[in-house]
């Protein structure tokens, strides 16, 4: 690939990460504070993207990839995206505001494997040239998270405001992009053409099954993460908090170069492991941490990240690209992303709202606070249970060469 194509490619990524971190991370905080919503409308509103994440596969695989050239699809989702987000931003009610940030995430979810797609076809050799590229999206988020921390703006609507305007800029910059047509048939495929059975089928094996439940059970305590730690941060009264957040993606960029290194000592089934349990830990720091003189753990826990993520969704990756035959990998993959980032975290948004509302704490001035080791001790509870089954259960444990850790990139920052 040419280094002016990887130019514009990589700033493709850095943009489309910069639109989801700068409204994603700080979304609890808005609503809490900005509008007064209550926990379940909040975790329902950030749930919205496990909505589009269901969504996303069929979209792509019925639509996008039959009918639009993918630069032409891109564009016009985040051009759409750009008007939601914006029209989100004015709200001030839990309904239209959630049916907009709905209707965003159903736009933005299936530029994700869009991205991916436009990349891959520009390229002679994805396993050397993806990662280089695909790393401007991580850098994207950290810029978001950076940007809306130091302004000191987490508890408004201008983060939804300056997202919408990345994805106006997004949109428009998408038309430039490489002539990409589709290449599925108009005719047949169905949704055999979106999860084709027979990848449905290796689910039988007893490890990927194992693998597979194990992975949609973890994304349920992941959500807590996701939805609720800005405000916690916010609630302990850091400062910066979306700035200091940005440190899970650095430690993601320096775990992802380790990866190699564990894999061939641990193997697949202890690196998983290792992730897992990374969980626990981070939930344990969050719940003991403190702004005073603990406040190292609450590093810790943000830092956890990197080990949380890497070591479990990418090893997966890895995983599934071994176990799967390779006509099948790529809708294996996408398979196992819906049942973590979409029906996982669905779940997770539900059950995340229903525990911190019950542990929530009535304050002065009808502030309302909660009882955050309570509810983090609840996260890492459910995060033990899932790394003891997937322990007993899960036997395949062989070990993979370094070659086979080149390549997979994990979908979400």
């Amino acid at each position: 690939m040419r280094w002016d194509m990887g130019v514009r490619l990589g700033l493709m990524m850095f943009l489309q990460y910069f639109v989801w971190g700068a409204w994603y991370v700080t979304l609890a905080t808005f609503l809490a504070r900005g509008l007064h919503f209550n926990d379940p409308q909040i975790a329902w509103t950030s749930g919205t993207t496990a909505v589009g994440a269901i969504v996303a596969p069929f979209f792509v695989g019925l639509i996008a990839d039959r009918f639009l050239a993918t630069q032409r699809a891109l564009a016009l989702l985040h051009l759409a995206g750009a008007g939601l987000l914006w029209l989100a931003s004015v709200q001030a009610h839990f309904l239209p505001l959630y049916v907009l940030v709905l209707a965003y995430s159903l736009c933005y979810m299936p530029t994700l494997a869009l991205t991916n797609s436009l990349t891959f076809r520009q390229m002679r050799d994805t396993r050397q040239e993806f990662g280089p590229i695909r790393v401007f999206g991580t850098f994207g988020w950290i810029v978001a998270g950076l940007l809306i921390g130091s302004l000191g703006i987490e508890a408004t609507a201008l983060p939804l405001r300056i997202a919408a305007g990345g994805s106006l800029l997004l949109g428009l910059y998408s038309f430039t992009l490489p002539h990409t047509p589709p290449l599925a048939s108009r005719t047949g495929g169905g949704l055999e053409q979106v999860i084709p059975r027979r990848s449905l089928l290796l689910l039988r094996d007893r490890s990927v099954g194992v693998f597979a439940v194990a992975s949609l059970l973890i994304c349920i305590p992941l959500q807590f993460y996701y939805t609720f730690t800005n405000l916690y941060l916010n609630e302990l009264g850091i400062v910066n908090a979306a700035g200091k957040m940005s440190g899970g993606q650095m430690s993601e960029l320096v775990c992802m170069l380790l990866i190699p290194v564990f894999f061939r000592r641990l193997g697949v089934k202890y690196m998983l492991a290792v992730g897992m349990l990374a969980w626990v830990g981070r939930y344990a720091a969050f719940a003991w941490g403190n702004a005073t003189d603990l406040t190292w753990m609450l590093w810790a826990g943000i830092l956890l990240h990197g080990v949380c993520y890497d070591f479990f969704f990418v090893t997966g990756q890895i995983y599934i690209d071994r176990k799967a035959p390779q006509e099948l990998r790529a809708a294996t993959q996408g398979l196992i992303t819906l049942l973590t980032y979409g029906v996982g975290m669905f779940v997770g948004a539900w059950l995340s709202g229903l525990v911190v509302d019950a542990y929530a704490l009535p304050g002065v001035g009808g502030v309302v606070h909660h009882d955050w080791h309570s509810i983090w001790l609840f996260a890492a509870s459910c995060s033990a249970v899932v790394l003891v089954l997937f322990l007993l259960l899960f036997t395949d444990d062989e070990r993979a060469g370094a070659a086979e850790t080149s390549g997979p990139v994990a979908v979400r920052p």
